[in-house]
């Protein structure tokens, strides 16, 4: 019962993770680093800062838990994971929501799960680690299905039909991009295992198991943060675009912001539910150790689903679309396939 309550709350948190480049189609005038910058702001500071917030137990405060080891490397590896991060969304640029997302948050999930356990001296071949390591190749092989269903739909449709669908489309480009992005983002779950002493610390200092992750995961987006502010920044002054924040009207500027911070509530949801989620997986340590893959799972059924939605997938064939479906139920397999082995 316990595990089914986890999973489903990370699925809510992925559902809105997976919900949160619709609101970015809303923004309007803004040039592409403007509204990442000011989405930024929302999903990687000020909601995490919230959320932290909630794990503060009486008498303490957020400098005291985060004066631990792992402080810092947490926050390392928070700015790796913001090269993933501007490369994440380069990919859904070049291949749109579905097969973007699918394509990164692939690759995220295999090396986001196996690089803690190999970095803690799990062995992969025996008990546990062999679990958790089929786990993340059943994980592989849906992408890979689902990646060939996107390698079908580019073949299959026109230039018109691909430009269509997602305006700068670019299969080559874009899955090298896609590729990058995973790697990079897989990062973000060493952040997380870097501050394992913070998530000590905090449940020591009684706070709610529920929220005893959320201050880990403000110093990994504060990373993230600064590699993405730097970069969006640079953008800014290179291309002129500096002047895009007030040079809107009003009723623009309240309507990019809104939809930016919509986005940004809308991301920091699955870190906000995977921390929750994993407080129910205590007793299972292979579904902790997997926990990152199921995230990452669901990250692309869900945004595959949307694809489907916006029309992505249109004039891709029926036989390609029975393809990516088969994709996405192989992954939904892969989530439930630890806990029916245990």
């Amino acid at each position: 019962m316990d595990i089914g309550i986890g999973l489903l709350i990370i699925a809510i948190g992925s559902l809105g993770q997976s919900s949160s480049y619709v609101p970015i189609n809303k923004v309007r005038e803004w040039s592409w680093e403007s509204f990442w910058l000011v989405q930024g702001i929302f999903a990687w500071l000020l909601f995490p800062y919230l959320g932290a917030l909630l794990a503060i137990p009486d008498g303490c405060s957020l400098l005291e838990l985060w004066n631990t080891q792992g402080s810092v490397t947490a926050v390392i590896y928070g700015m790796l994971w913001g090269i993933g991060g501007l490369t994440f969304g380069l990919s859904m640029r070049y291949l749109g929501v579905a097969l973007g997302q699918s394509i990164a948050l692939g690759t995220c999930a295999g090396f986001g799960t196996l690089f803690p356990a190999l970095f803690g001296g799990t062995d992969l071949l025996h008990g546990t680690g062999l679990v958790l390591l089929t786990g993340v190749c059943i994980t592989l092989a849906g992408i890979a299905v689902i990646g060939y269903a996107g390698s079908l739909k580019a073949w299959n449709m026109t230039e018109e039909e691909k430009k269509a669908a997602v305006k700068d489309f670019a299969l080559t480009k874009g899955l090298l991009v896609a590729l990058l992005a995973g790697i990079m983002s897989a990062c973000f779950n060493l952040g997380l295992e870097a501050g394992n002493g913070v998530l000590l610390r905090t449940k020591s200092a009684g706070a709610n198991e529920l929220f005893a992750l959320n201050p880990v995961v403000l110093l990994v987006t504060i990373g993230g943060f600064c590699t993405n502010a730097v970069y969006c920044i640079y953008q800014n002054i290179k291309n002129g675009t500096g002047h895009d924040y007030l040079s809107v009207s009003r009723g623009t500027f309240l309507n990019n912001l809104l939809f930016c911070a919509l986005a940004g509530v809308l991301w920091y949801s699955q870190f906000f539910g995977l921390g929750m989620g994993k407080s129910y997986f205590a007793g299972s340590p292979v579904m902790l150790a997997f926990s990152w893959s199921i995230l990452m799972s669901l990250n692309v059924v869900f945004s595959n689903l949307w694809g489907i939605l916006l029309k992505e997938w249109k004039g891709a064939g029926k036989r390609t679309v029975v393809i990516l479906i088969t994709g996405m139920c192989i992954l939904i397999f892969s989530l439930l396939y630890p806990n029916l082995i245990k």
